[in-house]
């Protein structure tokens, strides 16, 4: 750290520690005369929430019900310095969680890139943000911690950490159940059970849930009536091209997902215990509505295909050439075009459409078939109606903005590929055995495996102009052993361990373009080994004054096999002979790194209710392959990435006042963020790099106050300044002018507009500010039931959803406002509820991005306003 960032931190942290900045508690305060104590396992051990000098948001299971926040992802509005979407860019599924904290995190689906926020399922990594978005059935505890975890929760927690803790089975029987109804043909029912099997022995629950809705954007016919017929262009049938699935509908982002969870308690003696659980998730739905927001075809280097699809439909073989030199020529990756037979695009452009490598249909050439929509000339059908047309008689789709924009961001025209299937299953076996009254010996053996395959059409067309379908399989195997204990009078506190990882697995992307000019296809192999060895202690130096150190040693091995292949030839030098034609050479590749991240504390208690921590600790995030690549590449190793590290101070001070009726956390951060993996569009490819560095520095503050009267209200708030201290030279990306009409110089072209400069683009979904307010008013009745109300308002700043910090893709300032009213019988038996989810009805776009290669760029959108009804019965005896 610099002088100057010195001095900042310093002037920051003092005016933090007078009420100016943190991250805190979402608890639930109903009536109660103090708030609730919250324990939580920040420090892989059991403490409460306010002593444990760590930033940590945490929500008990009455917060999760009473506000209605079903998934991790509901969770966004109410945190602050943290952005969690459901779905990342043409991921399709809501299941994959893109998690950022303080600005560092992920937002990509494919397996050969790791989260940035690790998550945690009873102690077990999640490896994959495929299935990362988890559903809160039956959840004890919600923990995200900020900063980096390296030391106590290990590889991939350069951001933060997200724990979700299930509820432990009790000895009373208990049953508690939910239905709720709602907008789009909304139905769920959740039921858990607590049932003792052995009186204080053996204990088990039980927990499943179903949520079904109908997507809220429609697929619409697209718009008929040429003069050649109420038909007046060619849509190839979707099982025509290689795809992972052929799923199609008349709607998208819709929900069908069901859930089950068990788990056995076994107190074999009082020092011994084991606790076994089963999870099983099965989802088969529609997938993520994606809308295009502008086409800039007309460039071949800045739209290659779009660009020489409505070049081949709309020219013959004599007149190409010349479209295709004014169009800028031929773009660096794609076969020589001077001479149009015998060049691969030339071949798929005028053979008889059975002849196109990796087509299984019939019909005329591409090559002069004539368009729908486009501009004029002598093969567009509208501009000559009653004449002969001159092509083959099956014009295609003029590919523009026009083509896929339909005025309405919850109707679509795309109708290909449209389905999200998920299957996912889980594991774990924890042993804990007191091996003395100060001395723990804990056990977390897990097991995982996943099964995805999405669907979604991306070019908001009937025609097949981009359309993503993807194979996923991976399975992961852990194990952890912690021993615990304390020392020195209890003056010693301290966790260690051993931790071993392993994973394996597959995916495989296929991608048909403009009408299979060119047919991405490739399945890449990749397997991770992690071993670690941590320790963490805390030291009460005197009754005021405490020390915290530990460190975190991690070896990670991971290789890889590359398949990227391409069905027809389009793109130059593939490797001849390794069917489909490579562009990874057939042989693996294996990189392992050795990283040690420490950490070191002190903490000052002012008082038991007043706590000051000052904190530093290390990161990282583990490195990998690129493999959407555009161009082949001599060996595997040309398309590494090196793992990204951060370091981060932080001033914290956790408080509660007037006898535990108001809670004040705050915190100011600054972070060294080196190395950052970002998604740059290279060339006609969004591929992986270490693009540079950045500087992060901000606070936050949350407040929660008992007010009196059934009255209580949560107020939080987070500042973040992120920006990039340096920024690679990106070879490649040219400036565009986007769809708005904005000319626009991805992050990596300095130079190329004057007076820009890389050093000027945000970080992705890092917004600079964020407020929340979230009250709660409980009024008792005559005949003692009760009516609450529940709303939550969040302010959120304008962000980028990408690293290019593409103009389109900005998130504007955003203002959600979720509410609901409930009435609780007397006996507390029923709790019938109306609510509404962003009741402002705010749209923005939560994940996109540019594709130079397809000439588009899109997104989706956050869904509509939507209102519910609900009614929880909760037994117990």
């Amino acid at each position: 750290m610099n002088v100057s960032s010195a001095r900042w931190f310093r002037a920051y942290a003092r005016r933090a520690l007078y009420g100016v900045a943190v991250a805190v508690v979402c608890v639930q305060a109903v009536a109660q005369e103090k708030l609730q104590e919250v324990v939580v396992t920040a420090e892989r051990r059991e403490e409460k929430l306010q002593d444990v000098p760590v930033a940590v948001t945490a929500f008990t299971p009455e917060a999760l019900q009473g506000r209605a926040l079903g998934d991790i992802h509901a969770l966004s509005n109410l945190t602050p310095s943290v952005n969690l979407d459901s779905g990342a860019p043409f991921s399709g599924d809501r299941s994959v969680l893109s998690a950022s904290i303080r600005g560092i995190g992920q937002d990509d689906f494919a397996f050969n890139l790791n989260p940035g926020v690790g998550v945690y399922l009873d102690g077990v990594y999640l490896a994959r943000t495929i299935g990362a978005n988890l559903s809160l059935l039956d959840v004890d505890r919600l923990e995200i911690l900020k900063g980096p975890q390296g030391t106590l929760f290990g590889a991939n927690t350069i951001g933060g950490a997200i724990s979700v803790v299930t509820h432990t089975p009790g000895n009373t029987p208990r049953f508690m159940g939910t239905a709720t109804a709602g907008e789009y043909n909304r139905r769920d029912l959740a039921f858990t059970a607590d049932l003792p099997i052995i009186q204080d022995k053996l204990l088990s629950s039980i927990s499943v849930s179903t949520l079904n809705q109908t997507g809220w954007v429609k697929v619409i016919p697209y718009p008929t009536g040429s003069p050649q017929g109420t038909t007046p262009f060619i849509v190839d049938p979707q099982n025509v091209y290689p795809k992972a699935g052929y799923q199609t509908s008349d709607n998208y982002g819709g929900t069908g997902v069901t859930s089950l969870r068990a788990k056995l308690l076994w107190n074999a003696s009082d020092k011994f215990k084991m606790t076994f659980t089963g999870d099983w998730s099965h989802e088969d739905q529609t997938a993520l509505p994606y809308t295009v927001l502008g086409v800039y075809a007309g460039n071949l280097n800045a739209s290659t295909f779009s660009t020489l699809y409505n070049l081949c439909i709309s020219n013959n073989a004599s007149t190409l050439p010349g479209a295709i030199a004014a169009a800028g020529g031929p773009p660096t990756g794609i076969n020589p075009t001077l001479d149009f037979v015998n060049a691969a695009f030339a071949a798929n452009c005028a053979k008889p459409r059975a002849q196109v490598p990796g087509l299984s249909i019939g019909g005329a050439p591409l090559l002069g078939a004539g368009y729908v929509g486009g501009p004029p000339g002598p093969f567009n059908y509208n501009n000559h109606p009653g004449t002969s047309y001159l092509g083959s008689n099956q014009p295609r789709l003029y590919f523009d903005y026009a083509a896929a924009n339909t005025g309405n961001i919850d109707t679509s025209y795309s109708n290909g590929p449209n389905f999200a299937r998920y299957d996912a299953f889980g594991g774990s076996i924890t042993g804990v055995y007191d091996v003395t009254d100060t001395l723990q010996l804990k056990s977390i053996t897990g097991y995982r495996q996943i099964k995805w395959n999405i669907g979604t059409d991306l070019d908001g067309t009937p025609e097949t102009l981009q359309e993503v379908t993807d194979a996923q399989h991976q399975y992961q195997w852990s194990e952890e052993i912690q021993l615990l204990g304390k020392a020195l009078g209890n003056k010693l506190n301290y966790v260690g361990g051993v931790y071993f990882f392993k994973e394996a697995g597959y995916v495989h992307d296929y991608v048909p373009f403009e009408d299979v000019l060119f047919i991405y296809d490739f399945a890449n192999d990749v397997e991770n080994k992690n071993y670690a060895a941590f320790i963490h202690a805390d030291y009460a130096l005197t009754d005021k004054w405490g020390l915290s150190v530990g460190g975190r040693y991690t070896n990670v091995d991971t290789s890889f096999l590359g398949g990227q292949g391409d069905l027809n030839g389009f793109l130059t030098g593939a490797i001849l002979g390794t069917g489909p034609l490579r562009y990874f050479p057939a042989i693996p590749d294996s990189q392992t790194w050795h990283i040690f991240d420490p950490t070191a504390g002190v903490q000052y208690h002012f008082n038991p209710d007043v706590m000051a921590y000052l904190s530093w600790g290390k990161g990282f995030k583990q490195g990998g392959w690129t493999t959407r690549l555009h161009l082949p590449i001599a060996s595997p190793s040309d398309a590494r990435f090196s793992p990204e590290y951060s370091k981060t101070w932080e001033l914290g001070l956790k408080s509660e006042w007037f006898n535990h009726r108001l809670l004040s956390n705050a915190a100011v951060f600054y972070t060294d963020y080196d190395s950052i993996q970002l998604n740059i569009q290279t060339g006609i490819s969004p591929v992986y790099e270490n693009a540079g560095n950045a500087k992060i520095k901000g606070g936050e503050l949350e407040l929660q106050s008992i007010i009196g009267g059934g009255l209580s209200i949560s107020l939080s708030g987070s500042y973040i300044d992120a920006y990039y201290t340096y920024v690679n030279p990106v070879s490649g990306i040219p400036q565009y002018i986007a769809p708005d009409g904005t000319v626009h110089c991805p992050v990596g072209c300095a130079g190329t507009l004057p007076g820009v400069s890389p050093l000027d683009a945000s970080l992705p979904k890092t917004p600079q500010y964020k407020l929340s307010l979230a009250p709660e008013y409980t009024y008792s009745l005559a005949n003692q039931a009760q009516m609450r109300l529940l709303a939550s308002f969040t302010y959120t700043a304008e962000m980028f959803n990408d690293a290019l910090n593409t103009p389109v893709l900005r998130r504007p300032s955003t203002r959600a406002l979720d509410a609901s009213i409930h009435y609780v019988s007397p006996s507390g038996v029923y709790d019938a509820a109306f609510g509404g989810t962003n009741l402002t009805n705010d749209r923005y776009v939560t994940a996109g991005s540019p594709n130079n290669g397809a000439g588009e760029v899109g997104g989706y959108f956050n869904p509509p306003r939507m209102w519910y009804a609900s009614l929880r019965v909760n037994l117990a005896h």
